[in-house]
């Protein structure tokens, strides 16, 4: 898995950088080797938002991205509570693509029932014989 940290209108500091690389870095035993995982930080520039530090990811996985955004009081908090969203979205997108191709065979595939022999009975029916 590749991470690729960079800012938008700013500077993010190594420290944070390394912090964000080590966090987004448990992501890589639920997702394939070569998946590039792109964050951006950002800050608002207004004083009234109280959580100014925003955190998003886009992470490149085979199919569809998957892509999340989280804003915090600070950058780590803000990464911390994007980590735990790409999890969960995560999550949901492996277990759709183990279990939907199952789903999908069994409707197509047609369902043989067994055939019963039938068996007559002699003497007609219900009536008994004398």
């Amino acid at each position: 898995m590749r991470v690729h940290v960079k800012a938008h209108r700013g500077h993010v500091s190594d420290q944070v950088r390394a912090y964000a690389e080590k966090r987004l870095g448990k992501l890589e035993r639920r997702l394939y080797a070569d998946t590039v995982v792109e964050v951006t930080m950002s800050r608002e520039n207004n004083p009234s938002i109280r959580n100014d530090h925003m955190a998003e990811a886009v992470v490149h996985a085979k199919g569809r991205n998957i892509v999340a955004r989280e804003s915090a009081e600070s950058y780590e908090a803000a990464i911390d509570r994007l980590v735990d969203k790409l999890e969960r979205q995560i999550e949901r997108y492996r277990d759709k693509r183990t279990q939907e191709p199952r789903r999908a065979r069994q409707r197509t595939e047609p369902t043989v029932e067994p055939v019963e022999p039938e068996v007559e009975v002699a003497g007609g029916h219900g009536e008994e014989a004398a």
